[in-house]
């Protein structure tokens, strides 16, 4: 039974410098084996997490899901991979995966294999065993600093001592504003080229990894 599971993220430009050091990492854009979706896999503190960030038909909604509440949710920016854990001595990670076609949740393994594939496996109750291969469409995602952060700086012990305050600068002179690029957004924020941005920072997983 094959996984067929939302995902995303459409890259400009090539990613051909990958090299054989990064066989293990399965962070990236990934295409699912139907070509429907990406789904975009980082490290969110010391979880993999997964996400869709494009959709081949827009619009898609979790209607099938048995929760009410869910069912009008879009699953552009919906988690697909849920806290998944370093297999011990093995390239492997471990947890569950969200299949929006059936609205099942899998126990499940992602394995990269080479640079440009990962294998991904899941299973209901123990049985019902199936996977399919996602193919590389874009290069490793470093750690998220801005999730790294989301908690705040630590708090010091001691009032640090007041400086002066800096003279004000002179005002600049009025300019016509430029009109902001989308490919400019911060991560977390959605711009036209990248609707869903850093997926450490999308509530669903932000709030799970703290």
């Amino acid at each position: 039974m094959r996984l067929a599971i939302y995902t995303g993220i459409i890259l400009a430009g090539g990613y051909a410098g990958l090299t054989p050091a990064l066989a293990a990492d399965p962070t990236g854009d990934w295409r699912v084996a139907d070509g429907v979706a990406n789904i975009r896999v980082a490290q969110c503190n010391d979880s993999m997490w997964g996400a869709v960030s494009w959709e081949k038909q827009p619009g898609g909604r979790d209607e099938n899901n048995p929760d009410v509440s869910k069912k009008n949710r879009p699953t552009l920016g919906m988690a697909t991979l849920i806290n998944m854990k370093k297999t011990p001595g093995a390239e492997q990670w471990e947890g569950q995966v969200y299949n929006a076609k059936d609205s099942q949740m899998y126990s499940a393994t992602i394995t990269p294999n080479g640079t440009d594939q990962l294998e991904i496996k899941g299973c209901v109750l123990g049985f019902l065993c199936g996977g399919e291969t996602w193919t590389r469409v874009g290069p490793p995602i470093p750690p998220s600093t801005a999730n790294a952060m989301a908690k705040g700086p630590p708090k010091t012990t001691g009032a640090a001592p007041k400086s002066a305050p800096a003279p004000a600068a002179a005002a600049p002179a009025p300019t016509a504003a430029a009109p902001k690029s989308a490919a400019a957004a911060k991560p977390g924020q959605k711009g036209a080229t990248d609707p869903v941005g850093d997926i450490c920072l999308l509530p669903e997983i932000a709030g799970f990894a703290h």
